[in-house]
């Protein structure tokens, strides 16, 4: 009984200390930090967005990690840097046309046994290499060089499936924040306005997403031929930019519906009238106000988008109307594999890679959405 006592009385007495400290009143933990505890928490989902984290900034290093150029080269007490100049054969001894084979030369440089060196990336091969001095006729199946085979034209699939990794993520995330910027702006607007703008704007949302998106793709394809321009970045060509903007201008229609639900639903509330008779403007109550709180549902619904716009990519690929060639592509590699049935890795690894990269985001989108579950975490508590 003593001892209870005593335990009782530690625990006010470090429960009043704590209230001396903090003025009185010990500090109530932000709403941020409770979602952000109970992500956490939420083990599968937290370590898919690890996962996928890792993955994709190593994806940024690429080009010093899977590249047929050379990160530097030593030839007669002079550096080169293949990855950041185009350099051509003749430049190193070699007797052919065009740039240089820094794996050749390499090779080269090991018989003749020179002071002269070739340091290459880990994995050696090009996501646009055609390895033509192979045995036999593309595609090659897996071996120590080549870890997932080649495809029809003699490319490794390891490489095409890293680049394209990094370009269909690259691809939703940049579409995602896009489509939700014009749709927050759009939804606040027609929510907070009401009355003709909101009429109006639901006529014009309506008319718009009645569009044919794929017959939208395949004119402006037509007006607008989509290139490859050689020694650029995958993410620098046209045509990738050209596809962002056309599902950018389809993808924001659905999270506008939400935004304009909330707005409507919080604009009515006591902190909007008080903002108001404190003589702040509509852009400020918009922004400032109304929308930190209407974001819930927004947030829950982003790793969800980054799924659709990787399949709507995928998918456009797989069609022919995506990203030209030779850009590396899980779509245009999951084709040559519903073309080439029998060779196995064309099946199994660009759907593999497809279904995990899914698979991991929509973990993570669930893991959001219970995080963000407005019923367990609310100001009101």
């Amino acid at each position: 009984m003593n001892d209870r006592i005593s335990e009782n009385t530690e625990v006010l007495v470090a429960s009043s200390e704590l209230n001396k400290q903090h003025g009185g009143s010990v500090p109530s933990e932000s709403i941020i930090r409770k979602r952000l505890r109970k992500f956490k928490r939420l083990k599968r989902g937290y370590w898919s967005f690890v996962a996928i984290l890792i993955a994709y900034v190593v994806s940024f290093f690429l080009p010093v990690l899977a590249n047929n150029n050379a990160i530097i080269v030593k030839y007669e007490d002079k550096l080169y840097f293949p990855l950041l100049e185009v350099y051509q054969a003749t430049q190193f001894g070699q007797s052919a046309i065009g740039e240089a084979n820094y794996r050749a030369l390499r090779e080269q440089f090991a018989v003749k046994e020179t002071s002269d060196w070739v340091f290459m990336p880990p994995y050696p091969y090009g996501p646009n290499e055609s390895l033509l001095d192979e045995s036999g006729f593309p595609p090659h199946p897996p071996t120590k060089q080549h870890l997932f085979g080649t495809d029809d034209r003699g490319r490794d699939v390891f490489v095409r499936l890293a680049y394209g990794f990094h370009i269909s993520v690259t691809f939703a995330i940049l579409v995602t924040l896009v489509s939700y910027a014009l749709g927050i702006v759009v939804g606040a607007t027609l929510g907070y306005l009401g009355g003709k703008v909101d009429l109006l704007g639901q006529r014009t949302i309506e008319i718009w997403s009645s569009l044919p998106f794929l017959y939208t793709v395949i004119i402006v394809s037509s007006i607008i031929v989509p290139v490859y321009l050689p020694g650029r970045s995958q993410l620098l060509q046209p045509a990738f930019w050209l596809l962002a903007i056309i599902l950018s201008a389809f993808g924001w229609m659905g999270i506008t519906y939400y935004v304009r639900g909330e707005f409507y639903r919080e604009k009515v509330k006591d902190y909007v009238g008080a903002a108001l008779s404190m003589g702040a403007s509509e852009p400020i109550i918009m922004f400032k106000h109304i929308l930190p709180n209407s974001l819930t549902s927004v947030v829950s619904f982003a790793p969800f988008a980054i799924v659709a716009n990787i399949g709507a990519l995928v998918a456009l690929d797989f069609l022919g109307f995506g990203l030209p060639a030779p850009t590396p592509s899980w779509g245009e590699l999951i084709g040559q594999g519903m073309n080439n049935l029998t060779k196995w890795w064309l099946v199994l690894f660009p759907l593999a890679a497809v279904f995990v990269t899914l698979l991991l985001v929509v973990f993570i989108g669930e893991a959001i959405r219970e995080a963000f579950d407005p019923k367990e975490f609310s100001r009101l508590r």
